[in-house]
């Protein structure tokens, strides 16, 4: 019998950070505490900039973003905002998403399986990915198990469950 295998990821739904982005523009643009006060959102890939007249109403923005981005089940794990910082007369916050598991976080997951895991386990790093793999599928829902359970600084994902 060939080995069954999952990856763990951590990959953003690029559709899910689109629509949360559009909420949070639509939101911002009727509320009325935002009103005058020059708020606004850009998005270019991954980057989403927030400007405001003031720093309140910015850091207010980038909550009402954080919001729709837990509703849409993206993990605020992939996101990184930087404190406001004033340009001239607007306060801007940049905000980046990361995607993919590090070399060093992929040892992390692949020493934890090992330690704590079932002993047919195999984990093998593969660029941004950890492949798991074991003969048994009972094992590897008890590494999916053993995964979910820990803390991570990172979002994971199961993908390529076969």
């Amino acid at each position: 019998m060939a080995d069954s295998s999952f990856d763990v990821v951590s990959k953003i739904d690029q559709m899910e950070l689109d629509n949360a982005f559009n909420q949070t523009e639509r939101e911002i643009s009727t509320r009325f505490d935002f009103k005058n006060t020059g708020t606004k959102l850009s998005k270019s890939n991954l980057q989403i900039t927030i400007e405001s007249e003031t720093e309140e109403r910015a850091k207010a923005a980038l909550d009402v973003f954080k919001e729709k981005l837990i509703k849409r089940n993206v993990s605020l794990k992939h996101l990184e905002a930087k404190d406001p910082e004033l340009s001239g007369k607007i306060y801007k916050i940049s905000c980046s998403f990361s995607e993919g598991i590090s070399t060093e976080n992929g040892k992390k997951i692949a020493k934890v399986l090992k330690d704590e895991g079932p002993k047919s386990i195999k984990a093998q790093i593969q660029g941004d990915a950890v492949r798991v793999s074991s003969k048994s599928k009972d094992d590897l829902q008890n590494a999916i198990a053993l995964i979910k359970s820990k803390t991570w600084e990172f979002a994971v994902q199961f993908t390529n469950y076969r």
